[in-house]
C-alpha cells in the first residue's frame, strides 16, 4: 500500500486525506495545533454565490464528506447578505469534531500537535518528514497543506503585529513550509498597492457582548446590518483584506455581522474604542483574534508554483492544496484543491494517470486560471474566489455559475468526472 503523508490539517489537508484514503493509500495527516481546520475554526461561510456551484461539482465528483459536514452543522441555510446569495453558515463550535469524525470514518490517521519542521531528501524526492517532537514519517508521496499565514514575524513585518489569532503561533509554533524545506520556489502574494500579503478578512465578536436586539436578529436571520455613524467609518481598510469578495461599499458603511455561533464581523479589524461608540456595541468584545481592534493575521506569505494536477514544481513527489496552491480564498476553494491534490498524490504513488479537472467545470477553470494569473505581476495582486470579486465575475461571463443541481451533475458527468474521487487506484 502506498504511503501518503499530508502536512497541515486545515480544510485542504482534511480533504486531501479523505481522497488519498479513498484512492487506497495509507494516509497520515500531521497538524501542528490541537484541533483540525485552522482558519476554518473561525470561518463559517459556505455556498454563497459561485461556491454553491463549486460545492455541487465537488459532490458530484465524489468529494462529498466535508460539504456534508458543513451542511449538517449549518446554523443558517439559503440566506442572503450584501453582495451574496443562498449562503450557509456553519457553527464554528461544532464543525471541528464533526470533521474529525469524517476522517475517522474513512480511516485517516490524523496526528494533532505534530508540527512539521524538516524533510529528508534524496535529490528532488522527499523521503520523509520530521516533526518537532522527533518523530519521522516516511512516505511515497507528500501533500503540502501548511497554508500561507504566519509566523509571527510576518504579521509584525507586513501587518499590525501578532493579533493572537486562531492559528496560535505562540502556543504551537510557527508554520513551516514543506515545499520551501524541499527546495521548491515560492512567492508572496501582494495587495493592490504592491505591498506583500493580505490580512485575514474578518473578526469574531462574542455574541453575548452585543445588544439584545442585535443578538435576536442574528439568531433569527443569520445576519445583522448596523449602519455606522459617518464620523466612525473607516476608509481603505477593506483593500487590505484577503477576502476581496466582501470589499464592497456596504461593508464600509455598515457593521455587517453573520451568525456562525459567534458574531462574524466582516472587516479585518475594528478599533475597539470606535466600535463601542456604535449603538448596540457598547460592550463589544473580540473573540478572534483577541486583539481584533488592532489587526489580524497576514496571509499569502508562501505560495507554491504548481501545475493543474497540483503537483509542486521542482519536487518529484509533492503536491499542494489550499492557499499553497494559489491566491485562492475560502473553505470551498481549499476543499476542492485538497480533494484533487490527495487523489493525485495516491495516483502518482500508484503509477496511475493523474487527474486534471476540465475547464468546463468551475473547479477546473479556477485551478487553471489562478495557476496562470499567479505567474504575472498583476495577477499576484488579486485574490480569487468562487464567491465574488474578479473570479465570480469570470464564472458568470463563462456561464459556469448555476444553482441547478441537476444541471451541475449532468455537466460533471459530461466532463467524465462523475464519482472520480471515489475511485480506488492502489
Amino acid at each position: 500500500m502506498v504511503k501518503v503523508i499530508i502536512v497541515g490539517g486545515g480544510w485542504s489537508g482534511c480533504a486531501a486525506a479523505i481522497t488519498a484514503k479513498k484512492a487506497g493509500g495509507e494516509v497520515t495527516l500531521l497538524e501542528r495545533g490541537d484541533m483540525l481546520l485552522g482558519t476554518g475554526l473561525v470561518g463559517g461561510i459556505m455556498r454563497n454565490n459561485g461556491r454553491f456551484t463549486a460545492a455541487e461539482e465537488a459532490i458530484a465528483m465524489g468529494g462529498n464528506e466535508l460539504f456534508n459536514a458543513t451542511d449538517e452543522n449549518s446554523r443558517h441555510r439559503n440566506m442572503d447578505f450584501p453582495g451574496h446569495k443562498h449562503a450557509s453558515l456553519y457553527d464554528v463550535a461544532k464543525i471541528e469534531p464533526a470533521v474529525g469524525r469524517k476522517l475517522t470514518a474513512v480511516g485517516v490517521d490524523f496526528r494533532l500537535e505534530s508540527r512539521f519542521t524538516d524533510v529528508v531528501m534524496d535529490g528532488q524526492t522527499i523521503k520523509a518528514v520530521k516533526t518537532e517532537n522527533g518523530d519521522v514519517y516516511e512516505g511515497d508521496v507528500f501533500v503540502d497543506c501548511t497554508g500561507t499565514a504566519g509566523p509571527q514575524g510576518n504579521c509584525t513585518k507586513y501587518g499590525n503585529g501578532c493579533a493572537m489569532c486562531i492559528l496560535r503561533c505562540p502556543s504551537f509554533g510557527p508554520r513551516v513550509s514543506l515545499a520551501g524545506k524541499a527546495g521548491a520556489k515560492e512567492f508572496m502574494g501582494k495587495k493592490g498597492d504592491g505591498s506583500f500579503g493580505a490580512m485575514s478578512g474578518s473578526c469574531k465578536l462574542f455574541k453575548e457582548s452585543l445588544s439584545d436586539d442585535i443578538v435576536q436578529e442574528l439568531n433569527k436571520a443569520g445576519v445583522a446590518v448596523v449602519p455606522i455613524p459617518e464620523k466612525l467609518r473607516k476608509s481603505g481598510v477593506l483593500g487590505k483584506k484577503a477576502c476581496q469578495q466582501y470589499a464592497l461599499p456596504e461593508f464600509e458603511q455598515n457593521v455587517i455581522l453573520l451568525d456562525t455561533g459567534h458574531a462574524k464581523l466582516m472587516t479585518p479589524y475594528y478599533p475597539l474604542e470606535n466600535l463601542r461608540q456604535i449603538p448596540g456595541f457598547e460592550n463589544a468584545r473580540f473573540e478572534d483574534p483577541y486583539t481584533g481592534g488592532r489587526g489580524n493575521s497576514m496571509r499569502y506569505m508562501a505560495v507554491s508554483y504548481r501545475d493543474n494536477h497540483l503537483k509542486v514544481e521542482g519536487v518529484d513527489n509533492l503536491f499542494c492544496a489550499g492557499e499553497k496552491a494559489g491566491l485562492l480564498v475560502g473553505h470551498t476553494e481549499a476543499i476542492i484543491t485538497g480533494l484533487l491534490a490527495g487523489a493525485n498524490a495516491a495516483r502518482l504513488a500508484a503509477k496511475r494517470p493523474l487527474i486534471e479537472i476540465p475547464v468546463s467545470l468551475a473547479a477546473g477553470d479556477a485551478i487553471d486560471h489562478v495557476g496562470k494569473q499567479m505567474r504575472t505581476e498583476e495577477g499576484i495582486k488579486l485574490k480569487y474566489t468562487f464567491s465574488g470579486s474578479v473570479y465570480f465575475k469570470r464564472m458568470q461571463e463563462l456561464g459556469l455559475y448555476t444553482t441547478d443541481k441537476a444541471a451541475i451533475q449532468a455537466k460533471v458527468k459530461a466532463a467524465g468526472m462523475a464519482d472520480i474521487f471515489n475511485q480506488k487506484v492502489c
